[in-house]
């Protein structure tokens, strides 16, 4: 170990070190939390990438947690799974999905995961026995961890990207993003203001008595924001109706910002439009203005995407899919299901209907303890033209997720099983077809003999022979022929389980397969013709 104020020399990056030529726009969020900053963020992406230019997301989270792996569904929404097996917010899900890139798990930056940098570092002494601190040493590996990883190529160039939009989580304000917004700062100041961008999102409410559209809480906010040293570029206002002029007039006076940047994403039919109302709005030009862009970027090309958002609108007719889960009180917790129920669904010419259904209210006990619940939720899944039951963990819902594998397979309802679902569907075969009883999953009851799913390699390789002679076919594995991957219900319109997540796949113009077959397979049971406009759809 180096003694201290012995020369060293510098730790080597985790990333290449940046190109220069990499720009970066800021999105803050201020107010309130849960104003769509991470839809903001992609479809600036969107609206950037239409002009030609190549860009890159990054996330900041502020908490300790080192990702979102441990975090309770219920706590901070789905955990988004990344392609180098990163567990990390659903926001990047939201950037794959919009801007159809491939992300790492660094690009998601945790308060955790900083910490654990620095402390290694110390621990090894890289920091020559000084003091460390917050300022700099934080700030320090914050912003080298926002430049390497900006340099990576997401869309499989090998140059770094043109832009990197980074949205920082949270409200600003708050304690836990204090160091972001320091380093945030320090980095503003040392690249320039051609090569940084800042767009702070804001909340303009009606009061229900005035029905006049308050700028106060923004003006707040990029008062404190302007505080803490970091300067907005543009404003994009969250509302429920456009705003009126003389509102952005005094946004612009009181805020400092020119009028022309001051956009306005207000409720929209869906959210595919949120690029074009920033497109029509010029942001491209106000953030190509601001990053000395022009040569590099075009008018933005959004005929395709354009299309997309109008023709979800003129969709007519609905198909209704019974969601049988555990998390269903908060429906971020599948986000990445649902929407790629929506890709399956558009793609087919229909309007997904989610019917929300908590798997522990089918369950026999639930019949007594809260009847209406148990007729409510029966009722609802018997009105569905699919069932599809994602993934979870712990017992809590189990038999009722059987309960509803069993009626579709016995119903010929089309089914569609992920992960946990796939495991349910192994499990009710086994009990009510193979008459095991007590089949069961190791997870749930490892004392049981009839273990059908195992930890490794999940479905028991002593039961495989036995389901298949029963109609549950084994159709996909792994290179090992071990771990069995995919099963396919024989004599049944669509009855699929898979144990991988295919929804984290899913784009908006490349829907994932098993979740189109799902809806074409829904059409034709409630026969409503369904168009498939996506005849060469990629697995």
């Amino acid at each position: 170990m180096a003694e201290p104020g012995e020369e060293e020399a510098a730790a080597e990056p985790k990333h290449p070190a940046p190109a220069a030529s990499t720009k970066y726009v800021l999105i803050t969020g201020g107010v309130v939390s849960g104003l769509g900053k991470g839809v903001t963020a992609s479809s600036v992406g969107v609206v950037l990438k239409a002009c030609g230019l190549r860009v890159t997301c990054i996330k900041i989270d502020p908490y300790l947690n080192t990702d979102a792996g441990t975090m309770s569904p219920f706590e901070h929404g789905e955990v988004f799974v990344l392609d180098d097996g990163g567990e990390v917010d659903l926001d990047l899900g939201n950037y794959e999905r919009f801007l159809d890139v491939t992300l790492t798990r660094d690009n998601n930056i945790t308060t955790g995961k900083i910490y654990q940098s620095v402390i290694e570092k110390e621990r090894k002494g890289d920091y020559l026995g000084k003091t460390v601190q917050v300022v700099p040493h934080v700030t320090d590996e914050i912003k080298q961890w926002i430049q390497s990883v900006s340099s990576v190529p997401v869309d499989g160039q090998t140059r770094p990207a043109d832009v990197c939009v980074i949205e920082l989580g949270g409200t600003v304000g708050d304690i836990e993003s204090m160091p972001f917004i320091e380093a945030l700062r320090q980095l503003s100041f040392s690249l320039g203001k051609d090569n940084f961008c800042l767009i702070h999102v804001s909340l303009v409410p009606v009061l229900g008595v005035v029905g006049e559209q308050k700028t106060k809480p923004t003006q707040h906010s990029v008062r404190e924001l302007r505080a803490l040293g970091l300067t907005p570029d543009l404003l994009a206002c969250r509302s429920a109706q456009p705003l009126i002029g003389s509102v952005k007039e005094k946004l612009s006076q009181f805020c400092h910002v020119p009028v022309e940047n001051i956009l306005n994403i207000h409720d929209v039919p869906n959210l595919w439009h949120v690029p074009l109302i920033l497109r029509n709005q010029k942001v491209h030009e106000a953030i190509i203005k601001q990053l000395n862009l022009g040569r590099s970027a075009g008018p933005p090309e959004l005929r395709d995407w354009t299309q997309m958002a109008e023709s979800y609108d003129d969709l007519k007719n609905s198909v209704k899919i019974a969601l049988v889960g555990k998390y269903t009180n908060l429906t971020d917790s599948y986000l990445s299901v649902v929407k790629a129920l929506l890709h399956a669904s558009v793609a087919c010419s229909l309007k997904p209907s989610i019917q929300w259904i908590a798997a522990s209210d089918l369950e026999d006990a639930t019949a007594t303890s809260a009847p209406d619940a148990h007729a409510k939720a029966w009722e609802t899944l018997k009105g569905s033209s699919c069932i599809l039951i994602p993934g979870g963990f712990g017992d809590r819902g189990i038999s009722g997720m059987i309960l509803a594998a069993k009626y579709a397979r016995e119903n010929k309802v089309p089914y569609l099983g992920i992960c946990l679902g796939m495991q349910i569907s192994v499990i009710e075969m086994s009990r009510n077809v193979l008459g095991l009883k007590d089949a069961d999953s190791e997870e749930f009851n490892s004392e049981t003999p009839s273990r059908v799913v195992m930890y490794m390699p999940e479905v028991n390789p002593a039961f495989v022979a036995m389901l298949e002679n029963a109609g549950l076919h084994f159709v996909g594995c792994d290179e090992s022929g071990k771990r069995m991957e995919v099963v396919e219900l024989q004599d049944h319109p669509f009855y699929i389980g898979v144990q991988f997540h295919p929804e984290f796949k899913s784009r908006p113009r490349r829907p994932s397969p098993p979740f189109t077959g799902l809806i074409l397979a829904a059409a034709e049971y409630m026969g409503t013709p369904a168009n498939n406009s996506n005849g060469h759809m990629e697995v």
